[in-house]
């Protein structure tokens, strides 16, 4: 990744943070994009001690302007932007979806789908569509089957697979565009799912353990770089074994 630049939004922890860490190891200036400025500041610093170039920027995927706000600074800071990671997503539902609010389903699908669209956008615009690059979209196993509480969520992730598809042949053969999609992470967005009962959940993966971010990261690395030059619109599942499991 010497000399690239990479755009991750949700980069601050979790998953887009170890992806960020994963990408400046490997040589690329970064971008971050998250919501909470101490949080940024922090990511910076660690992302600085690995001795890569950092720039942060504070908002959220759900505001239409910050696609074309957080490109213009890797534009501005970097001179170009070769990669987007779309790992930003929110689930501000965790109810049946006959239950569920709809205005809150309604924030779900902009900010999980419209969102990664508009970052998409806002890359191709100001450098991919002469210059040629990678995007990668953060999706789930959730998008491939239906499960409790979370389906405004899985919905969200099942369309971004398909717009993966979509966007990797219109935006061929300049841009390659792909999807990860992890199982059960140990994420503080998804403790709700595995802190209640970790060991039974372990047991459900043929690995016998949960993820963890850096598990993801390495998949991600390996589709943003030259390594899956011939691979776009492709989903790369990371979940463990837990679609071969014994149940």
């Amino acid at each position: 990744m010497d000399g690239r630049s990479v755009l991750v939004t949700g980069g601050t922890r979790g998953i887009g943070r170890a992806i960020v860490e994963a990408c400046a190891n490997a040589g690329a200036s970064v971008g971050v994009l998250a919501r909470k400025p101490d949080e940024l500041t922090e990511t910076a610093a660690a992302v600085k001690a690995l001795g890569a170039p950092v720039l942060t920027v504070e908002g959220s995927i759900g505001n239409p302007e910050m696609a074309d706000a957080a490109v213009t600074a890797m534009m501005d800071t970097f001179g170009r932007c070769d990669s987007v990671v779309n790992n930003a997503a929110i689930n501000p539902v965790f109810a049946p979806l006959m239950e569920a609010d709809l205005g809150a389903v309604n924030k779900v699908l902009d900010a999980n789908i419209a969102g990664p669209l508009r970052f998409t956008r806002a890359a191709w615009r100001a450098w991919m569509q002469e210059h040629g690059g990678s995007v990668l979209n953060v999706v789930s196993v959730g998008a491939f089957r239906p499960g409790p509480m979370i389906g405004a969520y899985n919905i969200s992730k099942s369309a971004l697979t398909h717009l993966t598809r979509q966007l990797a042949q219109e935006l061929a053969p300049a841009v390659r565009v792909n999807a990860i999609a992890p199982g059960l992470v140990k994420t503080d967005m998804a403790r709700a799912l595995w802190e209640p009962n970790e060991g039974a959940m372990a047991r459900a993966h043929a690995l016998g353990r949960l993820g963890v971010p850096d598990d993801i990261a390495a998949g991600a690395l390996f589709l943003l770089s030259d390594a899956s030059a011939w691979m776009t619109g492709e989903v790369l599942v990371i979940d463990g074994g837990a679609g071969i499991a014994a149940r």
